[in-house]
């Protein structure tokens, strides 16, 4: 399964699924968040049982404001609608795996 990509349309729906789902902030300008897109699909690629997104946040501002995402990339991870785990900047496939963990069912 690829990554998901989210909108200010489906963000609301897809958080709230049955899964967990990590969403990963980013933008096309962002060093860090370009680094990090390798690892994101291949996490997308590995876990079933959580969902991976991505939202643009140029594109999607409103959806970053909400959630208080001030510097990109900003992962969090979302768990029957409400926020579960976050961490900041470009970390090692580790951290997101451990994220995921904690909420895997």
């Amino acid at each position: 399964m690829s990554e998901k990509e989210l909108t200010g349309k489906n963000f609301a729906e897809i958080i709230a699924g049955e899964k967990p789902v990590l969403v990963d902030f980013w933008a096309p300008w962002c060093g860090p968040c370009q680094m990090m897109g390798p690892t994101i699909e291949e996490l997308a690629e590995e876990q079933e049982d959580v969902v991976i997104g991505k939202l643009n946040i140029d594109d999607h501002p409103e959806v970053a404001e909400k959630y208080h995402v001030m510097s990109v990339p900003t992962f969090l991870i979302f768990d029957g609608g409400k926020v579960t785990g976050q961490t900041v900047g470009a970390v090692p496939k580790e951290a997101l795996l451990s994220m995921i963990k904690k909420v895997s069912k």
